[in-house]
């Protein structure tokens, strides 16, 4: 909550709603009587020194009776929210409980209900349930509940398919149960906090309501019946519905400024362990490598909760060479390329202490400055082309669009560029291509048009994250047949990331393998076969060939990978490995162990 109120926005919202809840608390009994005090004398009058925003049609203190009305404007809105937010959880879970067929009813009414307009549907509640403070109450309910509706359904929908959801529906645990115990627990915070807009939504609407006659009736009054009351000497004396009206846009606005600032700071960078802190590492005093592409030291990534899938990686690619990174999932090798294209995910925490990109040092530039040398340096290929290209738009736009925006280039000459660069990746045809939707290409022209999508500029570093893990053996080896090409042919360094040991020892000039967070051992693609860390053999000899004895089980790995946020301060591979001894308590640092080749082991 404090860091939340460092907010301005929050701070000002906060204040706002509490002096309206002391105003609730202490308006009735302090201005009572004046609010209901008629004086003949005065009525209808406009700011004096005795009535300061003017009288109503009896005489009394409008002011006093706007201060007053608070507590019933609060009390109605809240008593909404709560309707609307019950009946709305309620809906948005019921296809969860029902059967299929009828879970997709209430979907279908629901969706009904979002799409008719708020407040008429709040008025025709209220019609059908009578005029009045309790009709406005259930119509405003009624208008809010839809849009929770969908809010739990779109939440329940996005974690219905949980590993540990299916554990529970596979134990035979009641529907009823999955919902209260495994669902509604983990969707509760974006329900929470869509609670604090949707109370500044119901005292706006039950206003409205009044206003027009449908709400609190007489002798009862909120701040929308006595806009209501004053309105027809709105043009004779105008300070009349001066206390009202800011009473209800203070109230609305600071409902929705603590609602959204709630939000934000929900997915801000501070999680329920703190923020994620990385200390920069000193600036490394080594001269950079003469040739490299990309050279990176101590490179490390946090998110809150002391989560750390990347620890002090140093890395070097040089031109016209291609690095392997090769480790099982969850090694952090996507991490690290996420952190060397600057595109990790908030709220994620990137540090190094050198992190050179064709000589240029990216922390020392501004954010403009890095975008436009990672624009035109740094092409990425990611492992599914389909989620990197826009299913609406054609081919031949999404690429041309590198061009125009990065190297000015015009349209013109920017499809000409398209054309020429898929025929550069052995696509056929690419004029005909350039004028296809994603969706009419194959998986490996899906690919290679990513991989020439990189090259619509001139990139001095290519980094694939696993370009070929949905593809077949056969288009898979021609996907890596134009990777290499294109490293040639553009002198470009590239880093290659793969789980698969055997594709990254064929493509590869050097090979650095990862192994929670850290790289373990850097060698020569060639020497694959002379590894010496531990973990690099057991990869190795876990890959079938022509002489393995298929009578035999295949060769695996023991154990399992510590998640990113247990790695402990030893040898993380110790409890996997045959060779660990009591020195694997302390963790062994990358060391020389030959020309181009280093190891993390006390027993390597």
């Amino acid at each position: 909550m404090r860091r939340l109120l460092r907010h301005p926005a929050g701070l000002f919202g906060a204040v706002l709603i509490a002096l309206l809840v002391l105003l609730a608390l202490v308006g009735p009994p302090v201005w009572g009587d004046a609010a209901g005090r008629i004086d003949a004398q005065r009525i209808s009058q406009g700011a004096s020194a005795s009535h300061l925003l003017g009288t109503d049609a009896l005489g009394r203190d409008l002011l006093a009776r706007t201060l007053v009305a608070t507590r019933l404007t609060l009390g109605l809105s809240v008593l909404a929210t709560l309707i609307g937010t019950l009946a709305g959880v309620l809906l948005g879970t019921l296809p969860s409980l029902l059967p299929r067929a009828a879970g997709r009813l209430v979907v279908a009414a629901v969706d009904i209900l979002v799409a008719f307009p708020a407040l008429l549907l709040a008025m025709f509640t209220a019609v059908v349930t009578g005029l009045g403070a309790k009709g406005a109450v259930l119509g405003i309910g009624a208008a809010l509940a839809p849009t929770f509706a969908r809010l739990t359904h779109t939440l329940t929908a996005s974690i219905a398919r949980a590993d540990y959801i299916a554990a529970a529906r596979m134990l035979r645990v009641p529907r009823r149960r999955v919902l209260t115990r495994h669902i509604l627990p983990n969707i509760a915070e974006p329900l929470i906090l869509n609670t604090a807009q949707a109370m500044g939504s119901a005292l706006l609407g039950l206003s409205a309501m009044s206003f027009l006659g449908m709400g609190v009736q007489a002798p009862g009054y909120d701040w929308g019946r006595l806009l209501n009351e004053a309105f027809g000497h709105v043009y004779v004396t105008p300070s009349v519905v001066i206390a009202p009206a800011v009473a209800v846009a203070l109230a609305g606005l600071g409902f929705m400024l603590l609602g959204d600032t709630f939000a934000k700071a929900a997915a801000g960078p501070e999680g329920p362990s703190g923020p994620a802190v990385v200390p920069r590492p000193p600036a490394s005093e080594a001269a950079p490598e003469t040739g490299a592409v990309l050279e990176v030291r101590d490179l490390t990534v946090a998110f809150p909760g002391g989560i750390t899938p990347v620890r002090q990686v140093s890395l070097t690619v040089r031109e016209g060479e291609i690095l392997g990174l090769v480790g099982e999932s969850g090694s952090g090798k996507s991490m690290t390329a996420a952190a060397i294209g600057r595109i990790v995910p908030h709220p994620g925490v990137v540090a190094a202490a050198r992190t050179l990109l064709c000589g240029t040092d990216l922390d020392g530039l501004t954010a403009a400055q890095r975008h436009k040398l990672l624009g035109s340096s740094l092409a990425m290929v990611f492992q599914d082309p389909t989620s990197s290209l826009n299913p609406a738009l054609r081919v031949g736009g999404q690429l041309t669009e590198v061009a125009t925006l990065h190297d000015g280039a015009t349209t013109a000459q920017a499809r000409a560029r398209a054309v020429e660069r898929l025929d550069r990746v052995h696509i056929r045809r690419p004029a005909q291509v350039v004028r296809q939707y994603p969706h009419e290409l194959s998986g490996g022209m899906r690919q290679r048009a990513v991989i020439a999508m990189g090259l619509m500029g001139t990139p001095r570093l290519i980094i694939a994250d696993e370009p070929t893990t949905a593809l077949d053996v056969t288009v898979q080896r021609e996907v890596l047949k134009v990777l290499r090409e294109v490293v040639d042919d553009t002198r470009a360094g590239a880093l290659f990331i793969s789980h698969d040991i055997a594709v990254v020892g064929e493509l590869c000039d050097r090979v650095a393998v990862m192994y929670a967070g850290r790289v373990v051992e850097e060698l020569p693609a060639a020497a694959l076969r002379h590894a010496r860390h531990p973990y690099t053999r057991a990869l190795i000899a876990s890959l079938p060939d022509m002489d393995t004895d298929r009578a035999l089980p295949l060769a695996t790995i023991p154990g399992r990978q510590p998640s990113p946020g247990d790695v402990g301060s030893g040898c993380a591979f110790a409890d996997r490995c045959a060779l660990a001894t009591r020195s694997c308590s302390l963790r062994p640092e990358l060391t020389a162990r030959g020309a181009g080749h280093a190891v993390a082991c006390w027993e390597a």
